[in-house]
């Protein structure tokens, strides 16, 4: 039995199947599981802007954070400080100077920038301190760890302008920082380094960022920012480019002189040296950072050393995820229900597409050698990734090892799809045109329809 395409409305199930909002949340708790998994003891570190504190949004994201933090994710924030900063330059009637887009950081634009660091450090972690009952943060146990983690060099002379105090990450103390780490600490991270003769240098966000997420090995560098994430020619937003691509972007100049143009130069380079996701986020999104990690689609840009996607061989190891897949079309009739047992035993039979390391979609090819014959089966796409070629992708892969297997006829059993495999070419056939196998075991009374192609 297949299944593609949107499942049968809840509203025409019987009301003994329908949905409950108990049986919902299971199944949005099911569906990040894998991601639950998958994140527990991993490093994310985040950066943000000094507006995300200086406008009260931070708050909202200490509720984020702390959930992080008790699902296991190993959290390193860093701030930036350019609105603190420019505000002060502002009521001493000082202009800010800016090349190339780094400031040009001057003895008083220093003095604020520690100033603003400072201040914005004890606003973080009186945040991240808050504990009351019947709130998001009810049992926040979060310690805060900041220090001299980050040792900087000046930028000094460039095209004839003296950067001054501004500096650049010569090193980041990540053997320091796991320790906090390995003490369930949250490090956060301030846009100032320090040099071995006591200097103290204003640094950009994105180079402490990407630099930290380097050195930490982490499994994502994310910046939250004011715009929605990275966009295509059309103004669409590009949910999973490369590497590759994201450069061809910044190489072409299509992106506008946003926030874009200011973190995706870091977050490729961070991807290059061993970081295995960056993302690009709003920030003024409602719980975007949680949209954005346990969701399929996310609400941003996620960049990718390599394509996300892999059709590969099933292995034993992703029969949860292929059980995730199947069994709620095996509750509602669609799909014939296989024991746990039985999938292990018929796992060599199932191909599987992954995206970011979770199971998306699922086929099975049983071959009838002695009839040339061959049965497509558990063809099952997650709703988020139907209409997207998932379905097609492993129909084409199920008939290559059709072929492959020297098969002549490549047939379905479907009670619910049947126009989708007839568009690709299957046509409906009798009973008869089962192998003979596979007529003994016909279920009358499931009234399946049967389809055949050569593949």
């Amino acid at each position: 039995m297949a299944a593609v395409g949107k499942a049968e409305p809840a509203a025409q199930l019987p009301r003994r199947q329908r949905l409950s909002s108990q049986d919902r949340f299971i199944d949005w708790f099911q569906s990040v599981t894998p991601y639950i998994h998958a994140f527990r003891g991993r490093t994310f570190v985040i950066a943000f802007g000094g507006e995300v504190v200086a406008d009260g949004r931070f708050l909202d994201l200490t509720h984020d954070l702390n959930l992080l933090a008790a699902l296991g994710v190993r959290l390193v924030l860093v701030h930036g400080a350019r609105p603190q900063i420019e505000a002060k330059l502002k009521q001493r009637r000082r202009r800010s100077r800016f090349h190339k887009g780094l400031r040009v950081t001057d003895d008083l634009a220093l003095a604020y920038a520690k100033e603003a660091s400072g201040r914005l450090r004890v606003e973080i972690e009186a945040a991240l301190s808050m504990g009351l009952p019947n709130s998001p943060m009810a049992g926040a146990d979060i310690r805060v760890a900041s220090g001299n983690f980050i040792t900087a060099k000046p930028i000094g002379v460039v095209d004839g302008v003296d950067f001054m105090h501004t500096g650049e990450v010569r090193k980041v103390d990540a053997h320091a920082i796991q320790k906090r780490l390995d003490d369930n600490e949250l490090v956060l991270l301030s846009p100032l380094g320090y040099s071995p003769t006591g200097e103290v240098f204003n640094l950009v966000l994105e180079d402490v960022a990407a630099s930290t997420a380097v050195a930490l090995k982490a499994e994502k560098l994310i910046f939250l920012m004011d715009t929605a994430g990275v966009t295509g020619r059309r103004g669409e937003l590009l949910r999973e480019p490369t590497v590759k691509q994201a450069e061809a972007l910044l190489a072409r100049a299509e992106q506008p002189d946003t926030d874009v143009r200011l973190y995706l130069p870091w977050a490729v380079r961070a991807c290059r040296q061993g970081v295995r996701r960056a993302h690009l986020v709003s920030g003024h999104i409602d719980d975007g950072l949680l949209l954005e990690l346990f969701t399929h689609k996310g609400v941003g840009t996620m960049l990718t050393p390599d394509p996300i996607e892999t059709l590969r061989q099933a292995k034993l190891e992703d029969i949860g995820g292929v059980l995730q897949l199947i069994e709620p079309l095996e509750a509602d009739g669609t799909l014939v229900k296989r024991s746990r047992d039985l999938l292990e035993r018929e796992i060599g039979r199932f191909i599987v597409l992954e995206h970011d390391r979770i199971i998306v979609a699922c086929a099975a090819l049983y071959p009838f050698g002695d009839e040339a014959a061959g049965e497509l089966a558990c063809l099952v796409v997650h709703p988020d990734f139907r209409n997207q070629g998932a379905g097609e992708r492993l129909l084409t892969e199920v008939e290559a090892r059709a072929r492959r297997a020297k098969l002549k006829r490549l047939f379905v059993l479907t009670t619910r799809a049947e126009h989708w495999f007839v568009e690709r070419g299957f046509t409906e056939a009798g009973i008869k045109a089962l192998p003979h196998r596979k007529r003994a075991l016909y279920n009358y009374q499931r009234r399946s329809v049967v389809l055949v192609k050569r593949p």
